[in-house]
This record gives C-alpha cells, structure tokens and sequence, in this order.
C-alpha cells in the first residue's frame, strides 16, 4: 500500500471539510473597542501636532470615521508616523466591523492591516503595533473560510502575547488575548486535526481559565467597558460560573451607554440576565426543598434520665 498516497487524501479531505465547515459560532459579532488615546509626542512638529490632538480628541468622543480622515491627513504628510499608523489600523477594524456587506468589511479590514503592517516594520516590539496587527487578523478571520481562519489564529498568538507583555495597561489586548485563548481552546476535532497536519500542531495558549482571568483583567482595566462586561459575562455561563456572570451583568446594566453599539451591546446584556437569574432561583429552590440531614448523637453523650425513679 502506498501510505504517502494515502496521507494526502487524508490531507486532502481534512482541507475539504475545514473550507466546508460553517463560520465559528459567536452569539454577537466582534467588536473592535475603542482605545482611549494619549496626547501626541512633543518631537511632532507644530502642525502635526494639532493633528494629532483633533485626532485623538474625534476618537475619545466615538467619531471613528473623521478620526481616520484626520490620521489619514497626517500620513499624507508624514507616511511613517507610528501613532497615526496603529490608530488608523484600530479604527479601520473597528469601522469596517460594523457594516453587515463583506465587501465593505473586508476593504476596512485589508486596510487595518496595511496600517498595522506598516507600524509594525516602524517597531516590531511595540505592544501598540503588535496591538494592531492582532485586531486586523482577528477582524480578517471573520471573513475567512476555515483553514484561512486557523492560520490566521496561528499568526495571531505571537502578536496578541507580545502586545500585553508591553502593554499590560491596555485593556482591549487583554480581551483580545481572552477570546483568541477561549477560542483556540474549543478547536473542534477537524479544526485541531487540520492545525496538526498542516499548520503543525494547535496553538500554544489556549486555555480556558486562562482566557477567564485575561476578561477580568480587562474588565478591571476598564469596568465601564460595555463590551468587556459582555464578553465576560458570556465566557462565565459557557464555563458555568452564573453567580459570577449575574455580577458582570447587574454590573453592565448601571453603564449608559453612550453609542449605536455600547446600545446594542448593553440590550445583548439585559437579554442574557433573565435567564441566568431564573436558572440560579430553580437551583436555589431545589436546594431549598432537600430534606436536612440528620446527625446523630455524639458519641458518649449521656442518656436522658428524666423521670427515671432513683433508688
């Protein structure tokens, strides 16, 4: 029997059920969150400068695509500027997010990653560029087919970790690195074949508990982070924790929201406490109706002699 033959059919139907396989299953699309953004370097010169402020001042207040334009502007003038390159990568992911047409989407996305590609070669150590590259391929995955999707998911892993090594401050890679570990963590049996034969094997750092802890970092980072507490509360009913999800929730529903999608996100958490909250009351009352059990005498316990007569 020719087993090299054999091998790649075996490849090659693993490869034709993985672009066959449906998309990943998420209960809400992914949403790049905002990055709050510092005031630009004093080494700018003086038109730059404001630039940068009108820029940094349009994405503080949620106005994403004028944000762009204004980063846009500056790399006109200034093609290697390494704020402006990873903002307008953020941004980009985070604007094309939002259109339902892939065709949009993935003009959006391509450029994030054009932008976030660029920063990078600029620094290659940056946790901001490294930041960036990550939210482009993980926004890119989303448009992927199956093998596509776990390459990307492959590269992204260096990116993600690198980012929250010289960025613990940042909130939104902590999250990052909570869904990509949460993920890579329920491979189905095609997808981690699939990674082995081709890829070379799953991606290190998938871990359940792992991606847990990396939400609630990002949670305490920012706790008025609609999304973080969403993302949060979702990953807690998957692993069974409800006390600690009804938390997350109660929490989110004391959050304004403040745009189109913090209102999408804050209804996504009202939708899921009801349920939650009428699982944990069944579970209370079933602990209520249980007899309680009986102990017995301690041991040496002196018999009741009441109405014994004495001699």
């Amino acid at each position: 029997m020719n087993w090299l033959a054999v091998g790649r059919r075996i490849l090659y139907g693993v490869a034709l059920v993985g672009c066959a396989a449906p998309t990943w299953a998420q209960p809400a699309k992914h949403r790049v969150p905002a990055v709050r953004v510092a005031p630009p370097p004093a080494t700018d010169p003086p038109a730059v400068r404001v630039k940068l402020f009108q820029a940094a001042r349009l994405t503080n207040q949620f106005k994403d695509s004028e944000a762009l334009a204004v980063y846009q502007e500056v790399l006109s003038t200034v093609p290697n500027h390494y704020l402006a390159l990873w903002q307008a990568a953020v941004l980009s992911a985070r604007i094309g997010g939002r259109y339902s047409d892939e065709t949009r989407k993935a003009a959006y996305f391509d450029a994030a990653r054009q932008y976030a590609d660029r920063a990078l070669l600029l620094r290659p150590e940056g946790g901001e560029s490294n930041y960036a590259v990550a939210v482009a391929l993980f926004s890119q995955a989303t448009l992927y087919r199956a093998g596509a999707r776990l390459h990307a998911f492959r590269d992204l892993r260096s990116h993600v970790y690198l980012a929250t090594e010289k960025r613990p401050d940042l909130p939104e890679a902590w999250q990052l690195l909570g869904r990509w570990q949460y993920r890579v963590a329920h491979y189905n049996l095609l997808e981690r074949l699939y990674s082995k034969l081709v890829l070379g094997d799953v991606p290190d750092g998938g871990d359940s508990r792992e991606a847990m802890d990396d939400l609630e970092k990002a949670h305490r980072l920012a706790p008025n982070n609609l999304q973080f507490c969403y993302d949060l509360a979702r990953m807690c009913r998957y692993q069974g924790r409800r006390r600690r999800a009804i938390e997350v929730l109660r929490e989110a529903d004391k959050i304004p929201p403040i745009t189109s999608d913090d209102l999408v996100v804050s209804r996504l958490c009202r939708k899921m406490l009801p349920p939650l909250l009428r699982a944990a009351a069944r579970h209370q009352k079933r602990q209520d109706s249980q007899p309680e059990p009986v102990t017995a005498n301690a041991p040496n316990q002196p018999a009741d002699t009441a109405g014994k007569k004495t001699k």
